[in-house]
């Protein structure tokens, strides 16, 4: 098994990335850390054992280097993933992939020109819990979907926004609705299907910012199941809160803020008959590695040519066009439906003009 040679792009974000990778020593290795700060930097570079390269283009440049990833600056994702595909390494790369959708439809159709793959990040539909309930779903134990509810409720403080990119349109493109709530809303649609309509309030409530840091939206999925989403950055502790309802039991989620996917999720059903199927199933249920490190491993026999990738751009471009379809709803376009025309505004950039 051929090992693939990582440049990890940033190293914020990137020591989470760092450590899922070292957790595979079989399938990863690390060639080098890329970052301005040498500071910043030099705890990563320790650890893996790496080079240390002061910017993207010279990680890039690297001949030992097969796979670039993007822990940037939300802001400058899109020319890096272009600079990546110019070199010819495989990518990853941190949410949001974009600023907007004609950028994803772009980057989508640089992509279908090469044999370069783009990965983007969505760890946390890699827990064992929410593979549960797809299996539920999966093996028509769950019924039909009637309504669910979804919490982003977190707690950030002024020192989360000293970082200089942080709580402005032009840097990080938005607010809690594309920092924070993008991953529960992903979950969203890897479980129940495509959004058909939003509508939304999003507001500025907690700290003075320019984005968003709370949100009230409502979606109705294709499948014509209700959901609502409930976001704040304003919360007394950070937790996230998944519950869904289907015809034939309710399951919910644990209430771990960064991976809501993980275990503990609970299952009850609306009869015996159906908690008895449930319970076999969970009992049968194995275990796998979750989060980034599960993504990754996923990830190894797509970028050696051998399988599709885990999370795809299509899975990048629903998350963007929820995120463009919120910010069009709150701006007074009242209830949105998607997908959205390429004639739309937000189409272009749901930031402000």
């Amino acid at each position: 098994m051929k090992q693939l040679r990582v440049a990890i792009c940033g190293a914020g974000i990137g020591a989470e990335h760092l450590d899922a990778y070292l957790a595979l020593p079989d399938l990863y290795r690390i060639s080098c850390i890329a970052d301005p700060d040498a500071i910043r930097a030099k705890p990563l570079v320790e650890k893996a054992r790496a080079s240390y390269v002061t910017s993207f283009v010279d990680a890039l440049n690297r001949d030992d280097v097969d796979v670039v990833d993007i822990c940037l600056p939300p802001q400058m994702h899109k020319e890096a993933i272009k600079l990546a595909i110019g070199a010819g390494k495989q990518v990853v790369c941190e949410k949001p992939l974009v600023p907007s959708l004609s950028d994803v439809d772009e980057i989508i159709a640089l992509a279908k020109q090469t044999s370069i793959k783009i990965m983007p990040v969505f760890q946390y539909r890699f827990g064992n819990g929410l593979s549960l309930l797809r299996k539920l779903i999966e093996q028509n134990v769950a019924g039909k979907a009637f309504t669910a509810t979804i919490e982003t409720h977190w707690n950030r403080e002024a020192a989360y926004y000293a970082v200089p990119w942080r709580g402005k349109w032009a840097t990080e493109l938005g607010g809690a609705v594309v920092g924070h709530a993008i991953h529960a809303h992903d979950i969203l649609v890897h479980t129940l299907g495509s959004v058909a309509q939003i509508q939304a309030t999003v507001a500025t409530r907690v700290n003075p910012i320019d984005v968003d840091d709370c949100a009230a939206i409502v979606f109705e999925m294709s499948s014509g199941a209700l959901v609502t989403s409930s976001v704040t950055l304003g919360a007394a502790s950070d937790q996230s809160r998944l519950r869904f309802c289907f015809s034939n039991l309710t399951a919910q989620s644990s209430l771990a803020p960064y991976n809501p996917g993980t275990n503990p999720w609970t299952f009850e059903a609306r009869n015996t008959f159906v908690q008895a199927k449930i319970d076999d199933i969970v009992n049968e249920h194995g275990h796998h590695s979750e989060g980034f490190k599960r993504q990754f491993e996923l990830a190894y026999d797509a970028f050696s040519g051998n399988a599709e990738l885990p999370v795809t751009l299509a899975d990048a471009r629903a998350s963007l066009e929820i995120i463009s379809g919120i910010y069009r709803s709150s701006r007074g376009a009242g209830k949105v439906e998607l997908p959205l025309a390429t004639s739309t505004r937000e189409y272009q950039g749901w930031q402000p003009e």
